[in-house]
């Protein structure tokens, strides 16, 4: 299937979109057509796709879109595809699931607070819902007795969140003022989600307006805890903009391995208490931490421990709780390239001068995932909320490869095996870069040589580009690395190269799945002849 001839185009199309003033993330679709001009490896009935995509929750409406009989969100043709999905993305697809959950994790500080008849809400902005519920929870879709969540819409029909870095900071700030007022609850979990989402876009005036604007949120919020004495907890999930430049002063728009504050303002009595915390902890104290101060008693599961030393948390009368999690807010002493000092946020700096506070680490092992990598938004909320480490996706299908149990894996052989035996195409299809939380070209590249020992004849790649964080033009290389294995394995072709953007949607975008749907199926975007 494959020649030397074949492997250049697709990758020069690309770079010929770079100079046209595309970006990798929002890279419109890339059609390889053959030479009577029709789209090659388009998505047939009856062929077999592996979505190895990892992580999970962006990958549902592109996976619903293609394998739901009863999808009706846009026009889609009535076929049927043999689907396997590398993890759960959500327990309702018709999929197979290649490494299913290892069971639920139970005893998660929700689960706990629920179990305990106290009263729990959750506020977020819509970027940031699922990680206060469906991660914070222990990946578990649906709520406990007692708890609510309120959701603010992220602002609408914005092509770049750098014209609007404020977000929707002002009205989750309305609702956290409006709610730390209301004695029924016991514990709320919010979300300022600015610094994470902004700090993803090459735009530092825009990153710094975000930094400001969770500073001023940060303000009021301060303010009602203090006049209804409700104990505030400020930490935050991984960082971000803290380290803005790389060693050779490019933008890092990525996460970073830098550990995360920890403040504790007990503002439950007319003069706050200044209890002291240990030296440093990980993101999995916290809900113990939290746990202690509501007078709980912290589940065995939790290998967490409170971060209080000393004289244990007081619990006098009724304590409430207030977690805020500044999404993306990291620490690092260096000022250079660090756009949290450079933004002068004086409601945190007053809280972190004032109030006792220390250092969790965010990324690496201590959030479940390979020594030394980065941090993210799911596995900071997750360990957040379950109290202790959980081995991540990645962790356990890296470790699958390395002993080889990865090439027996029941779901690739099914899909393998029929679409030999059937005479199907089978389609892989998912992020290519070499770390992103969505996935990495490493399972994509085992994924091939899996389908080279197993004779697949017809196996057509689907590429999705766009990790944040990756320097500018880096999808034009990964697809080349793609390409690069076909040749060497002599199998497999790069038919569909298109940004994240249009594929990885989690808030109903449908308009932008929809372009992914008909790019896939149809064969609809650029057309480049190989």
């Amino acid at each position: 299937m494959n020649d030397k001839r074949a492997l250049i185009p697709l990758v020069e199309a690309v770079k010929r979109a770079y100079r046209a003033g595309e970006e990798d993330e929002s890279l419109t679709p890339i059609i390889a057509v053959g030479q009577s001009g029709q789209p090659m490896g388009r998505l047939q009935d009856g062929d077999y796709v592996i979505f190895y995509d990892i992580r999970g929750e962006r990958e549902i409406e592109l996976t619903e879109s293609l394998t739901d009989d009863g999808f009706n969100r846009f026009p889609i043709k009535p076929i049927k595809l043999n689907f396997v999905t590398m993890i759960e993305y959500h327990s309702g697809l018709n999929v197979k699931v290649a490494f299913p959950p290892e069971g639920k994790i139970d005893n998660t500080l929700a689960e706990v607070v629920s179990r305990a008849g106290m009263r729990l809400l959750k506020i977020a902005e819509s970027e940031k819902a699922i990680h206060v519920g469906f991660f914070m929870n222990g990946k578990r879709e649906e709520r406990f007795p007692g708890e609510e969540k309120i959701i603010i819409e992220s602002p609408p029909g914005v092509t770049s969140y750098a014209k609007t870095p404020e977000m929707s900071v002002r009205k989750v700030a309305d609702t956290i003022v409006a709610k730390v007022k209301d004695p029924v609850y016991d514990l709320i979990i919010a979300n300022f989600a600015n610094v994470d989402v902004v700090g993803h876009i090459e735009d530092k005036g825009a990153a710094l307006s975000a930094v400001r604007a969770v500073d001023g949120a940060l303000g009021r919020v301060i303010q009602s805890c203090r006049a209804s004495r409700t104990t505030l907890v400020v930490t935050s999930d991984h960082g971000t903009v803290e380290e803005w430049l790389y060693e050779n002063e490019t933008i890092n728009t990525g996460h970073t391995k830098n550990p995360v504050p920890f403040i504790l303002a007990d503002f439950s009595h007319e003069k706050p208490q200044n209890l002291m915390l240990k030296g440093e902890g990980e993101l999995i104290d916290v809900a113990p931490t939290i746990l202690e101060i509501l007078g709980l008693t912290i589940p065995p599961e939790m290998t967490g421990t409170s971060l209080s030393v000393g004289v244990r948390v007081p619990v006098m009368g009724k304590k409430r709780v207030l977690l805020l999690i500044l999404d993306g807010w990291g620490l690092r002493d260096n000022p250079s390239g660090n756009l949290i000092i450079e933004a002068q946020p004086e409601n945190f700096d007053y809280l972190w001068s004032e109030f006792p506070h220390t250092v969790l680490k965010a990324s690496g092992e201590a959030v479940g995932m390979p020594s030394d990598t980065v941090g993210n938004s799911e596995a900071g909320h997750l360990h957040l909320g379950a109290g202790r480490r959980v081995l991540l996706d990645r962790v356990k299908i890296d470790r699958a490869i390395q002993d080889g149990s990865f090439f027996q894996n029941q779901a690739f052989l099914w899909a393998m095996e029929e679409a030999s035996k059937t005479g199907k195409a089978l389609h892989l299809l998912g992020i290519v870069s070499h770390y992103s939380s969505h996935g990495t070209i490493r399972h994509l590249q085992a994924l091939l040589e899996m389908a080279s020992r197993r004779a697949v004849k017809k196996l057509f790649i689907h590429s999705l580009i766009g990790r944040r964080g990756e320097k500018p033009e880096s999808g034009a290389a990964y697809v080349s690395k793609v390409e690069k294995v076909c040749q060497r394995l002599a199998l497999g072709k790069v038919v569909t190269v298109m940004g994240r953007f249009w594929a990885l949607d989690r808030e109903e975008n449908w308009d932008r799945i929809e372009t992914a749907y008909r790019a896939l199926v149809n064969g609809e975007g650029t057309h480049v002849r190989i």
